[in-house]
């Protein structure tokens, strides 16, 4: 068994930069600083700032348009996923990325809002639509 979730509450570092693929799903990418404090030895705050690369998909993406923005904070439940290409000049790169499932809003609601702050982005309906309802009894576990 194997379990791949993330947890992250943070700041957006930047307006997500949302794009539309061909088939015109969008897809929205930004950066999210997480931070830890902790006092040193010599008795000094210490502070650690992480940044997390976010990608959103469909729906969660059309709402980070229009109501992430840079400074707003965020819940946000995903995977990790690290992609690779080869750069123009063949050497391979390596991006690490928090592929998000669902997002809450926090701190101060934005003007416009949607009523209910978190929004999940499940697997499209149809891939249940014809699936048999066997009842709790027919659980894998």
């Amino acid at each position: 068994m194997s379990v791949n979730k993330v947890i992250l509450v943070g700041n957006v570092g930047q307006d997500p930069e949302v794009k539309y693929l061909d088939d015109s799903t969008p897809v929205a990418i930004f950066s999210l600083a997480t931070s830890e404090s902790y006092k040193n030895k010599a008795g000094e705050k210490v502070t650690n700032t992480e940044w997390h690369n976010i990608v959103l998909w469909r729906g969660l993406a059309q709402v980070a348009e229009k109501y992430v923005h840079k400074g707003s904070q965020i819940y946000i439940e995903g995977k990790i996923k690290t992609r690779s290409w080869d750069d123009k000049d063949g050497v391979k790169k390596y991006r690490t990325e928090i592929v998000g499932n669902t997002m809450t809003l926090l701190g101060k609601k934005p003007e416009g809002a949607i009523a209910n702050d978190q929004v999940s982005q499940g697997p499209p309906k149809e891939k249940f639509d014809n699936m048999p309802d066997n009842g709790p009894d027919d659980l894998p576990f």
